[in-house]
Parts: structure tokens; sequence; C-alpha cells
């Protein structure tokens, strides 16, 4: 779990992102600021998504990580803080940081939270996931591709 920074209408807020150990999406949320409350909000917003608590969390080691995770997740959840741990998730921020950048910012709050949710739903949705090293032809990886844009349409069409 970590948090980056958006910009928004001028003032910088805190996008809480968190993965899972194969490196996929848990939940995203936005937020004005990076306190205890806005960490409880969003492990109780991850909780409810998964469905049951985690063995263990990884995070920067803020000061209301500790708190946050023993309260909402429990006292049998493992909290890890190590420089290397999270740098999976920091790399991830890129995704989001390389779509975001060319907007210069977002005009209010409520488009900004919807957006970083769409942006890492659709991500989640199209990336590509094998196991680590295998090789996988680039015909294979524009099938799949195809396919989850068929499922998309499909989605949209009955909406």
């Amino acid at each position: 779990m970590d948090e980056t920074y958006i910009k928004v209408h001028g003032k910088w807020c805190y996008l809480y992102r968190a993965i899972d150990s194969e490196g996929n999406l848990v939940d995203s949320r936005l937020s004005e600021k990076r306190d205890m409350e806005a960490a409880k909000q969003f492990f109780k917003q991850a909780l409810a998504v998964v469905g049951y608590a985690p063995e263990r969390v990884t995070t920067d080691g803020h000061d209301s990580y500790p708190r946050a995770i023993h309260e909402t997740l429990g006292t049998d959840v493992l909290h890890r803080t190590n420089t290397y741990l999270n740098n999976r998730l920091e790399q991830d921020h890129r995704g989001i940081k390389q779509r975001y950048y060319p907007m210069r910012g977002f005009g209010n709050f409520p488009s900004a939270a919807r957006f970083c949710r769409a942006f890492d739903e659709q991500r989640q949705f199209f990336r590509f996931r094998t196991t680590m090293k295998q090789s996988v032809p680039l015909a294979q990886q524009r099938m799949t591709f195809c396919q989850r844009l068929d499922t998309l349409k499909a989605l949209v069409l009955r909406a």
C-alpha cells in the first residue's frame, strides 16, 4: 500500500493505492488529506473490495499506518515497513503519473477521483499478466487484448 501526489485545482491530493503480492490492483482512493482518517477509509474500502483481511501489509512507514491497520484490519495483520519492499507499487504509480502529467492537474476533486478510479480499473483490466520470466508471443498478447476489448464493448452495450 502506498500513496502518490496528484494536483487537483492547484492543491496536492493523495492517491492511495494497493496491489496484491502478484501485482494486481486491490483498490485505489483519492483523498484530500494524508492522515489517520484517510488511511482508515482506504483500508475499509480495500477490505470491502477483497472481502478478507490480508496476512501482511507493506507500507512506506507513515506514522498513521500502524494504528489504521490495527483498527481496520485487525491485530493479526503483519505491518512491514522497509525502503525496498514497496518498490513494485512505487513503479506501478508510473502508469497514472504518465497519463496525468500532460493534463496538468484536474479541475475539481470529484472528477479527479472518478478519473483515477476508472484509469486504474481499465489499466488492470487490459494489463497482460504472466508469471515471472515467462516469454509470451506478441500475437497471443494481441489476441488477449482483443478478447478483453470485446468483453468491455459487450458490457458497455448492456449498460
